[in-house]
């Protein structure tokens, strides 16, 4: 497949239907072409900016108790319409809606499910800054009630058959809607990225098995939480700020676009590390931000496809098996080097390594006593 002739569409039938036959009635690339629908709408959507009124607050929160835009309405909204009528999908679960969305009574259900994040980094909607979608696929278990299925009537899926871990994806992908809009996807078979030919209304392959470098001098942190996070974070971010005069003896970039989107983005195109690591923000509870099932998963599973590493810090991200639709994790992906470092730092912090040397016998509790003044 060549970059710059090859459409989505002629991408999805060779690697999918040519290369894989017995997979050609599971229908992914379809569904796949579905999701790019989507995107492409949104993208127009998003052109039109405030002339359409979309900008601002819709006045509403989501499950998370987080203000609603317009926009995040409205994205979620074109996602559901576009990708529930085909018989693809057995149910799909949203940012924006609290349980499994089940595919409406009229159309037949199908042996996938659709997670989705319908506008990353919506916070930059009302400065027209960076903000994308993020989507991902997994197929129906053969033993969960979704697969309680006949020939023309499968059932619907329930919240179960979403708490899978993240490596059971089939597919994984986000647009980035920045100059030109970009679908960036994996199928399992590296990760490809995809530019709108915005005239003829087509993705085509503009950046085929995309590699992220192992090592990298750049890492994206919101330094603003710094006194929330663990002592890990705080060793390999102290060591990155000192630069040439430190232990790792050369300068690092440090960035901040507050979408994920954008975030991974540029580490696929260039390398680099994102870190949104866990924290003590409630109520002095550990925990991470980014909703495992449709942020963490499908990132992680691009990142992996690309030669990068995924991590909360203590385990693979790919590994997680989520309790809940909505779980959070913390988030640690990029350049494998660095990522192995952040682990290897929070193993050496668990089992208390990472600690400076402290003997009883010459300090506080001395059999010699301190010097008297004179």
């Amino acid at each position: 497949m060549r970059d710059g002739r090859t459409t989505l569409s002629k991408f999805l039938i060779d690697a999918l239907d040519r290369q894989c036959p017995s997979r050609r009635a599971s229908g992914l690339s379809a569904l796949l072409i579905d999701v790019a629908a989507s995107i492409k709408t949104i993208a127009a959507t998003l052109t039109r900016g405030a002339l359409d009124g979309n900008y601002g607050s819709a006045r509403t929160a989501n499950v998370h108790g987080e203000d609603q835009k317009k926009l995040d309405v409205l994205t979620n909204d074109i996602f559901l319409q576009h990708c529930e009528w085909d018989g693809l999908l057995a149910g799909m679960v949203s940012e924006e809606i609290e349980h499994v969305y089940q595919i409406p009574p009229g159309y037949p259900r199908g042996e996938y499910l659709l997670a989705f994040d319908p506008l990353d980094g919506s916070s930059n909607i009302d400065i027209n800054g960076a903000v994308g979608s993020i989507f991902s696929v997994l197929r129906v278990p053969q033993d969960g009630a979704a697969a309680n299925t006949t020939a023309t009537s499968p059932a619907a899926a329930d919240r179960s058959a979403f708490l899978r871990p993240g490596h059971e994806q089939v597919a994984a992908g986000y647009a980035i809607y920045g100059p030109a809009t970009m679908l960036v996807l994996s199928i399992g078979n590296g990760t490809h990225g995809f530019t709108l030919e915005r005239d003829v209304g087509n993705f085509v392959l503009t950046h085929s098995d995309i590699r992220i470098p192992e090592d990298t001098d750049e890492f994206a942190i919101n330094a603003s939480n710094e006194r929330f996070w663990e002592p890990p974070v705080r060793r390999y971010v102290q060591e990155c700020k000192d630069g040439k005069s430190g232990c790792r003896e050369r300068d690092f970039n440090m960035r901040w676009i507050a979408a994920m989107v954008a975030e991974v983005h540029r580490i696929l195109m260039r390398g680099g590390v994102f870190m949104y690591p866990r924290d003590f923000r409630s109520a002095g509870r550990v925990q991470g931000r980014l909703r495992l099932l449709y942020e963490a998963n499908p990132m992680s599973f691009l990142i992996e496809q690309a030669g990068g590493a995924a991590i909360t810090g203590r385990e693979r991200i790919l590994d997680v098996v989520p309790c809940d639709l909505h779980e959070r994790v913390p988030v640690i992906l990029g350049s494998k080097n660095e990522v192995t470092r952040i682990g290897r730092y929070h193993r050496e912090h668990d089992l208390g390594t990472d600690r400076p040397f402290s003997s009883p016998l010459f300090r506080e509790r001395s059999l010699f006593l301190p010097e008297t003044p004179a």
